[in-house]
């Protein structure tokens, strides 16, 4: 069912992160997929201290996935990290796959870099595809005085001079300057919800336009706005307030508003399990329910399709037409391929699947024809601050080599 709880407590679970106490820690010996180039041969064995997980090769596996495959996990029986049941038999989808066929790929699954915004942590951190930490944010004198940093989202502006990011648990939204690390712009009151000017209630995916506007989902506002450089609302979808599904009038809790190449919005609904497509003028080109039982963060795929994420455990990325049929579903309900609670994922260019997998603290790249985890940063199931470890990352965004400035 799409609600079961307060809506409060709904999305809240999501700001929060789970309790300590919640989260389930294997034992043993921690698995680690390490980077495996094709032309390397460094993949022969476990490295002796924890380190950047990573994988890139030059065809997608059809086996094991490195050393995480074969070691053994206390309480398992040690399977591969493949997407399905405990047997290792792929997830069903509802219809035929529309993905393209996997891609072979020279140097990594990805080309450029990946920025992860790793919530619980508090930080921003730019890897590469063997798992180097690139960039990171903050460092001493980042932030405004008396502030900490949790973002939920990061995303690259146009110039690929700076960064923005939402703070859902903070009420606020910042723009980074990547060259100097500091944040060099804030719109909300800090820790401090609110519906009148200049305050936000659960700010969600911030995206940078090419104007120099930000726009952002304001979840329990039920709005979606566009905030200038002088922070001013110049454009507002939805009734603040209103929170019910009826765009383009009314939105139930929006918490994905993914700016799209023709001006339009692709709006993600809480309430309802729906995705909203407008166009530039505001104009519902389809409003629709997704299977999910919460759904997040809704792009478009290079065909045109749904790509969401249930926010769950088990979690789901879903794949669905525009005739509402369900063309493609990753979702294990057990073993190293399942998902617990992801929030974002994006098709790469080459066709695989990035999604950070929110309670397991990890990022990884599926192939969607195969179903298999090819790529991965952090450490399944154990959070850390080390390289290499992540802490309930909560957004992901792919930056092209040679974008952002200084990087």
């Amino acid at each position: 069912m799409p609600q079961s709880g307060p809506p409060r407590q709904m999305a809240r679970t999501r700001s929060s992160g789970p309790p300590l106490g919640a989260i389930t820690v294997i034992g043993g010996v921690v698995l680690v997929v390490v980077l495996a180039l094709a032309a390397s041969g460094l993949a022969g064995g476990a490295p002796s201290s924890p380190r950047p997980s990573g994988v890139a090769q030059a065809d997608v596996p059809t086996a094991s996935i490195g050393p995480e495959a074969s070691a053994p996990r206390t309480g398992s029986s040690g399977a591969s990290p493949v997407a399905g049941d405990p047997s290792g038999t792929p997830t069903a989808t509802a219809r035929p796959t529309a993905s393209p066929p996997p891609v072979a790929v020279a140097s990594g699954p990805f080309s450029g870099d990946l920025m992860i915004a790793d919530r619980q942590n508090g930080r921003i951190l730019i890897v590469d595809p063997a798992g180097k930490v690139r960039w990171r944010f903050p460092v001493a004198g980042s932030l405004p005085a008396g502030q900490r940093f949790a973002a939920d989202d990061a995303f690259l502006s146009p110039d690929g001079k700076t960064i923005v990011a939402n703070e859902e648990g903070h009420e606020v939204i910042v723009r980074i300057d990547i060259a100097t690390r500091k944040v060099i712009w804030e719109y909300g009151r800090y820790d401090h919800a609110g519906h009148r000017a200049g305050a936000l209630h659960t700010p969600d995916d911030a995206y940078p336009l090419a104007n120099g506007d930000v726009i952002v989902a304001d979840i329990f506002n039920c709005r979606v706005i566009e905030i200038s450089s002088a922070k001013q609302i110049v454009r507002q979808w939805g009734r603040t307030g209103a929170c019910t599904s009826h765009a383009p009038a009314t939105y139930g809790e929006p918490n994905g508003d993914t700016p799209l190449p023709d001006g339009g919005l692709l709006i993600t609904e809480i309430r309802g399990s729906r995705v909203v497509r407008l166009d530039a003028a505001g104009h519902v080109l389809f409003d629709m329910h997704v299977p999910t039982i919460y759904p997040s963060d809704a792009h478009l795929d290079s065909k045109g399709n749904i790509l969401v994420v249930d926010y769950a455990s088990p979690g789901a990325i879903v794949r669905v037409d525009l005739q509402g049929h369900v063309v493609w579903r990753y979702g294990p309900r057990s073993g190293p391929g399942r998902l617990d609670h992801p929030s974002l994922a994006i098709e790469l260019p080459n066709g695989l699947v990035a999604v950070n997998d929110d309670f397991r603290h990890r990022v990884v790249i599926i192939d969607p024809h195969t179903n298999r985890i090819v790529w991965q940063y952090g450490h399944t199931d154990r959070h850390g601050r080390a390289d290499g470890f992540l802490f309930t990352p909560d957004g992901i965004d792919l930056i092209p080599a040679g974008v952002a400035a200084g990087l």
